[in-house]
């Protein structure tokens, strides 16, 4: 039996960025008979850098492969090939949330996660602008930093939990359970 594979791409949120890390750390842990690749947008490699998370992400799950463009890596093309069980798009920023939402692929994550459900591979999403309200996060160097979540952002959430075969995460700890639920346990 070929071993199962997910993909889990990356974008610019520093938002939960440590804590997505490192739940999945424990799921690499729990799960030893999956392969999990990383994916990171230009904008999360610079972000994982400003966290200095980059070197314990290759140190855990190996190679990141870091968008050059929206079809390099190929992303796409091994979801729709079935190389992969699921996209994992954990943390999103607002950003990729909205051009996924509008049917936008010119990133390398939006372009996958398009594709993707075009060829009925489930895409998981943990937004960072889950819910309208003020949110508490930190910077790199640990202090707080308050931002609001506008509707707008939400409205793009809520489109994305309509869309055949996108299911939205709420927090870090959800993604357990869709190991679980495609692996058992």
């Amino acid at each position: 039996m070929s071993k199962k594979r997910v993909a889990w791409g990356v974008t610019g949120s520093g938002d939960r960025l440590a804590e997505t890390i490192a739940v999945m750390k424990d799921v690499k842990n729990s799960y030893p008979d999956v392969d999990i690749n990383v994916y990171a947008s230009k904008a999360g490699e610079q972000v994982l850098k400003m966290y200095k998370l980059m070197d314990d992400l290759i140190n855990t799950f190996g190679n990141v492969r870091v968008e050059i463009n929206a079809n390099t890596p190929f992303l796409a093309g091994l979801l729709q090939s079935g190389r992969y069980e699921f996209l994992l798009i954990a943390p999103a920023t607002s950003n990729t949330v909205a051009k996924i939402s509008m049917g936008i692929s010119d990133s390398m994550i939006s372009n996958a996660a398009i594709m993707a459900l075009k060829a009925f591979v489930p895409v998981y999403i943990m937004p960072s602008d889950y819910k309208e309200g003020e949110v508490i996060t930190k910077l790199p160097d640990g202090r707080e930093l308050r931002l609001r979540v506008r509707k707008e952002d939400v409205e793009h959430v809520k489109k994305l939990s309509t869309m055949d075969g996108v299911f939205i995460l709420e927090k870090p700890e959800d993604i357990l359970g869709v190991f679980k639920k495609h692996f058992g346990n």
